[in-house]
């Protein structure tokens, strides 16, 4: 069974905040969906967190490595991919295009077998896995507002990042920590997000352990991107020191990206997203490295629910894997499968059913947020 075509699909009309300086509106165009299609009409679907136009360009450039490839051989297919672009894109938004159809691949190969992606990428650990509603800081009333209603959809866990985090006053931080736990309590798991990786980062090691210690005192999970992400050296320091757990890795692409993190412990918890670093070969490629050498995997996910899907099938392949990232609320994952993915009563994510990755595309909601 060979591949006969790429699609690319923009989204817009639904990308919610960043947080970034320069802020995004729900026309922006920052994810993408691919499909792969196969000459009996088979397809497979992935996404990937970048400009359609840069995935578009990138599909163009791949698509003679790819049309007339096996559809049942993902690993390989890709980094054949990976391979033959080296010159043109080495990592960057060519990686981030490999990432969807990579995906895209897996699912396809999921389809032909009749087997869930879990099963395929080595077996299933678990049936379930924990997600955090992933949002946005801002200013205690609203961010009061927010927590109450994350709380509400299911979540037993939440990730709260970047502005006006970071962007005030030490105090300010403080407010919006304690604000965050007053309102959800000692049960609900918190995690701080600084945003590093935002245009013009202006902290260094200093600020980020002074603030550490500040989050201590707050049962946060992790701490994450409170460095510019290729400060290595500095993650290392302040990994050694600090009293919470230090995470980063959501902007790095390639296996390759990642080792200097992992074989020298820089960090307690690694964080590739599938959509961008390499498709789920890469990434799970990367989450045993981690495991080997004794760092703490979390996939991130800023992006969508076919995303989501991916993260939750490389989790329950995945020996030790505790979390799962969740945009909430996104139109992107609410919307755009016809089983929108919703935490159960105890605040868990299950495997999905079927084969491939388990999910299947809303085409009436595909095509409304197609970007024109």
């Amino acid at each position: 069974m060979k591949i006969s075509a790429i699609k690319v699909t923009g989204l817009s009309g639904g990308t919610v905040e960043g947080g970034w300086a320069e802020e995004l509106a729900p026309e922006d165009n920052v994810h993408a969906i691919v499909e792969v299609i196969t000459e009996d009409g088979r397809s497979g679907i992935g996404s990937v967190f970048t400009s359609s136009h840069l995935v578009e360009a990138a599909a163009r450039l791949l698509g003679p490595f790819l049309i007339g490839e096996r559809a049942d051989e993902p690993a390989r297919v890709s980094e054949k991919l990976r391979q033959n672009t080296f010159w043109q894109g080495r990592g960057g938004s060519v990686e981030h295009a490999i990432s969807g159809i990579d995906i895209a691949l897996w699912d396809l190969f999921g389809k032909i077998t009749g087997q869930p992606v879990a099963r395929l990428l080595g077996g299933i650990y678990r049936h379930r896995i924990k997600p955090y509603g992933s949002l946005l800081f801002a200013e205690p009333d609203a961010l009061r507002e927010k927590l109450k209603a994350a709380v509400a959809r299911g979540f037993r866990a939440i990730k709260l990042g970047w502005k006006p985090f970071g962007r005030v006053s030490e105090r300010m931080d403080e407010i919006l920590v304690r604000t965050a736990r007053e309102t959800v309590g000692p049960d609900i798991e918190l995690m701080v997000d600084a945003g590093g990786s935002d245009a013009f980062w202006p902290h260094g090691y200093k600020w980020a352990i002074r603030t550490a210690r500040m989050l201590a005192n707050y049962d946060i999970t992790w701490f994450e991107e409170a460095l510019r992400p290729d400060d290595f050296d500095g993650f290392a320091e302040l990994r050694k020191h600090s009293p919470v757990p230090i995470a980063t890795g959501e902007v790095l692409t390639r296996r390759q990206s990642f080792m200097p993190l992992l074989q020298g412990q820089a960090v307690d918890i690694v964080q590739p997203d599938c959509t961008k670093c390499g498709g789920l070969t890469e990434a799970w490629r990367i989450a045993w490295t981690a495991h080997e050498n004794h760092v703490q995997w979390v996939p991130h996910g800023w992006n969508t629910a076919v995303g989501l899907a991916a993260d939750i099938h490389l989790s329950c392949a995945m020996p030790v894997a505790r979390y799962v990232e969740f945009l909430t609320p996104s139109p992107y994952m609410d919307e755009l499968v016809t089983k929108p993915f919703r935490p159960d009563a105890e605040g868990f994510l299950n495997l999905p059913e079927g084969p491939g990755l388990g999910i299947e595309l809303n085409r009436e909601a595909l095509e409304r947020f197609r970007a024109r």
